[in-house]
């Protein structure tokens, strides 16, 4: 419609411009001694003054549109950059060790015209520990969480893993060490086999081993091709529950001593929560873990709960005290 509108107001234009180019050769050719070759002359290239008009409006248009294209790359130029993906700290091969983590002082905001969403965090939790994290919406859980892996950058204080500050460490050097359940599930296009173990680092058996413990084997082993099925992109030929499981089933594979659950089980059964809270109570019974969540029988054996309220630290202690204080 937009494309009609614009060829009938040029074309409009364009006529109008040819009637008054042979209004005008009429004239002069009757008064002013104009010759009738000029006269033609005149009246061809008014003819062709539509077609001009519509060669510029689009040029004009394309012009404008490809120009964006420089905006973003300026944007993107003038973007902080994320850190290094390797720092210089030397890290030891079986680092973190006891997964102990520390807030000091900590504070961090989204953006510097923005207030704080975390505000002078400041609390230990000891390696191996069992921790709940609970509150309203908008209290800071998940922003704890990109705390932890450095998606923000702190505002004030620092995070200390087994005594090691997080800002001296490279992006992979400390992010490979954590193993996140989210709460949306992330499901590449592939087989089963590469959204597993995406590295190729894993056996088979240590595959079907994941699998059968996660309650994916008979999923695995019902389609054609096992470990080769298709997955389609998002996990669409999955159902919510098969595409959590699938999430806790590569974490159960990398291992490692800090796991945090955000909100890994709000959008499953309880069924499902049950599968995935045993699962991390046995293969990770040494391994610290931080459980963001909102049903509270999902942090009820917690060793100690943390509430946040409008990013500070309300409560942090065992469950047994906080339920005897009203």
């Amino acid at each position: 419609m937009g494309n009609r509108w614009l060829a009938t107001r040029l074309e409009l234009l364009g006529n109008t411009t040819v009637l008054l180019a042979s209004l005008c050769t009429t004239f002069s050719t009757k008064y002013f001694g104009l010759s009738a070759g000029m006269a033609g002359l005149s009246v061809s290239y008014a003819l062709s003054i539509t077609e001009v008009l519509n060669m510029a409006v689009r040029m004009m248009s394309e012009m404008e549109t490809n120009i964006v294209s420089i905006e973003r790359v300026k944007e993107y130029q003038a973007i902080e950059q994320e850190a290094k993906w390797e720092g210089e700290t030397e890290l030891p091969k079986d680092w973190p060790e006891k997964g102990e983590i520390q807030f000091e002082n900590y504070a961090m905001r989204y953006r510097e015209d923005l207030p704080k969403v975390l505000k002078n965090i400041d609390l230990k939790i000891s390696g191996g520990e069992k921790i709940g994290i609970i509150g309203r919406t908008g209290s800071g859980k998940s922003s704890l969480t990109m705390a932890l892996y450095r998606m923000i950058k702190a505002t004030e204080g620092e995070i200390k893993i087994d005594g090691i500050p997080t800002d001296s460490l490279g992006l992979h050097q400390l992010r490979k060490k954590m193993i996140i359940i989210p709460q949306e599930p992330v499901v590449f296009s592939g087989t089963l086999r590469f959204n597993l173990d995406p590295f190729n680092e894993k056996h088979d058996d240590e595959i079907w081993k994941a699998l059968d413990v996660c309650q994916l084997k008979e999923f695995a082993s019902s389609g054609t091709g096992k470990l080769d099925r298709h997955i389609a992109e998002g996990g669409k030929n999955m159902s919510m529950g098969e595409r959590q499981l699938l999430c806790l089933c590569r974490a159960v594979l990398r291992g490692g001593r800090i796991v945090i659950l955000d909100e890994a089980t709000a959008s499953v059964d309880a069924v499902t929560d049950g599968v995935v809270q045993r699962a991390v109570r046995t293969h990770f019974p040494t391994s610290t873990t931080l459980a963001i969540a909102h049903r509270l029988d999902t942090i009820a054996d917690s060793d100690r709960i943390l509430v946040l309220d409008d990013g500070h630290v309300a409560e942090f202690d065992t469950p047994s005290n906080l339920l005897r204080n009203p």
